[in-house]
């Protein structure tokens, strides 16, 4: 459009200049009756500016949205800025996302209006969504990197940990029947390692399709596994664990996670058993309505929850100083969300110097 200086008076080009601004202006007065309106206001609105001015008040353009809109007009007229998000549904059914600016209009220190600035900013918003998408798409492919490294890493070192010791163990043996039981424990080892490569290749696989595999396990005998696991350094360490698990409790699980939970909390009772005493741990299981419940018990060093239960299952927190070098703050992170991922939670409950419970709770 091109202009004509003689044909257009100041107030007259002000007019067009607003009609042609990509944004709602309007002018309120402090009786919340318009007394300018750009065109803008027609697609917003579906109202003319001659339809508006002089006639509609703020609660006719709103509507049954005018409750959401009132406090900050309110806080205009108290001579106060305003600025906010909304979203606003045209007339034609489209939804768009808005930030509605009010500036009071004041003289001699008296509100006599508020004029009011909306910017469509739906392109923004939307792409603000699909970067909130993609970081959780991210977070998630993190989390599942991070707790399939921790699988490897845990699983994988403590039958490391076993070869190592059993094989010192055989060089050094003074009989050929110390020499058979080494054997029979490499034997076992073995077929444990077996199982693992196995659950790791169908938990790659799961992983890569989006979907963890669960299948019916028989939780007294994946305790046994574990204890046979993890059985050179129970003994070197006098460390006691019982298994009062009900031999006939099964429930739908994945096998390398649960073997992974169940690795993470009890070679976490092992590393802080109390120097003072034996340690002892103990499995116990029961079940309701919903939940299969497991509880590990140990007589351990305990756990200041007052201090430290908010950050408990946070990923890198360790708890108990340098005391134990293996310690990186990721099995518990790790544990739980392994747990939720199967549909369960877990809690636990710890005083220093008595003792930690882990409650499991297995969704049935």
């Amino acid at each position: 459009m091109i202009f004509d200086k003689t044909h257009l008076t100041l107030d007259s080009l002000g007019g067009v200049v607003a009609d042609h601004v990509p944004a709602i202006l309007g002018y309120w007065d402090k009786d919340l009756v318009c007394r300018f309106a750009n065109a803008a206001y027609l697609e917003w609105f579906g109202k003319t500016p001659d339809e508006m001015v002089d006639t509609v008040t703020t609660e006719d353009l709103h509507g049954p949205n005018y409750a959401k809109v009132k406090p900050y007009i309110l806080g205009a007229l108290a001579g106060k800025p305003q600025k906010f998000e909304r979203e606003i549904i045209l007339p034609n059914g489209e939804t768009r996302h808005s930030i509605t600016t009010y500036i009071p209009d004041i003289d001699n220190d008296e509100v006599k209006g508020f004029f009011v600035h909306i910017a469509d900013v739906t392109p923004l918003k939307l792409l603000e969504r699909e970067l909130i998408k993609s970081n959780e798409i991210i977070v998630e492919q993190n989390k599942r990197l991070l707790n399939f490294a921790n699988i490897v890493s845990h699983n994988l070192k403590t039958y490391a940990y076993n070869l190592r010791e059993v094989l010192e163990f055989f060089i050094n043996a003074d009989s050929e029947g110390e020499k058979d039981l080494m054997v029979s424990y490499l034997k076992s080892i073995s077929k444990g390692f077996s199982s693992t490569v196995s659950n790791l290749n169908e938990i790659a696989d799961a992983q890569n399709k989006g979907d963890i595999k669960a299948e019916p396990i028989n939780l007294h005998e994946h305790i046994d596994d574990v204890m046979n696991t993890l059985q050179i350094q129970t003994t070197s360490l006098h460390v006691s664990i019982r298994n009062n698990v009900n031999v006939d409790f099964y429930l739908l699980a994945n096998p390398a996670y649960m073997e992974s939970i169940l690795l993470n909390v009890l070679t976490n009772a092992i590393k802080y058993k109390h120097p003072d005493r034996t340690a002892i741990i103990e499995f116990d299981a029961f079940t309701n309505e919903k939940y299969l419940t497991l509880t590990i018990k140990d007589n351990g060093i305990g756990i200041n929850l007052e201090k430290n239960g908010k950050d408990l299952f946070g990923m890198y927190k360790t708890f108990h100083g340098n005391m134990n070098i293996d310690s990186q703050g990721i099995g518990l992170f790790i544990t739980k969300f392994q747990v939720e991922a199967m549909g369960g939670y877990i809690e636990v409950e710890s005083e220093v110097n008595i003792g930690t419970v882990f409650k499991i709770h297995f969704s049935l």
